[in-house]
This record gives structure tokens, C-alpha cells and sequence, in this order.
């Protein structure tokens, strides 16, 4: 899987995205992902991501050093308390934990069900990025 928690500019709203594949991610994979996210962020796009090698393929250097839109930037190595994605990960494991699924198609169904369910809550959404040790401003809203 690959996800991204997409906010605002102004922190008012925040969306998670994510795509499922069957196999490891490749670097294509990774491509298909930034496609799909720039075909559904308007304006640029500020991309934090930790210091994966999937990331420094050459080729998903050339398609970012492409895409003026796109500005990266990384987590220090092995520093995913500081990646709000890996609470996504693990409300989804949560969700997952007393389920049996009997092959990988259910699996994949009880993975959506999880990333929905995520998705329809706010606050459930913010809770990945104030769990991580980000130095992220609250809003006056309770954000």
C-alpha cells in the first residue's frame, strides 16, 4: 500500500488517499501514486516522505525533477514516529487485528472498509498527524 494524508493550506480540511497493490511497490508504482495525486491536488503539492530507497529510485527522481508542482522534502532515516501515514497503517491493523480473512481478495475488502471508515472521520484523520512527533499548530477549532 501507499497512502497520503492531503491538507489544506490553511489546515481547514484533510483528505487520505491511498492505492493497494498486489505486490512489493516498485518505483512505477510509486510514479502512479504522484500521478494520482497530481491529477487530484490542484496547485503545488508538498510531499513528505521518509528516506525509503523505493523514493530515491532514479526513476521516481526524474518524474519528481519533472513535475515543478511537486516539492519534497524527507524524514530523517528511520524516524517513522515522525510520519503521520504510519498511524493511518495502524488504524488499519486496529481494524484488522480480529479478522480472519480467508484469501487476499477479502483481505483487500477489509482493508478498503478500514480506509473508508478512516476517510469519513476527521477526526480520525487528524489523530495520524497529532500522533506524530511533527511540530504541527493546532487550530483554534480543536484541530
Amino acid at each position: 500500500m501507499i497512502g497520503a494524508l492531503l491538507v489544506t493550506p490553511k489546515a481547514q480540511r484533510i483528505k487520505l488517499r491511498a492505492k493497494m497493490y498486489k505486490r512489493n511497490l516498485t518505483g512505477e508504482q510509486v510514479i502512479d501514486f504522484l500521478r494520482y495525486l497530481l491529477k487530484r491536488v490542484q496547485g503545488p503539492l508538498v510531499l513528505v516522505w521518509d528516506n525509503a530507497p523505493i523514493h530515491k529510485r532514479k526513476k521516481v527522481q526524474a518524474f519528481i525533477a519533472d513535475h515543478p508542482r511537486l516539492h519534497v522534502y524527507c524524514f530523517p532515516t528511520c524516524a517513522p514516529e515522525l510520519n503521520p501515514v504510519e498511524h493511518v497503517w495502524a488504524q488499519v491493523s486496529d481494524h484488522l487485528s480480529s479478522t480472519a480473512p480467508e484469501n487476499f481478495e477479502r483481505l483487500c475488502q477489509l482493508i478498503r472498509a478500514a480506509l473508508q471508515r478512516i476517510r469519513r472521520s476527521q477526526t480520525k484523520l487528524w489523530s495520524c498527524i497529532f500522533a506524530s512527533d511533527l511540530p504541527w499548530k493546532r487550530r483554534k477549532s480543536g484541530h
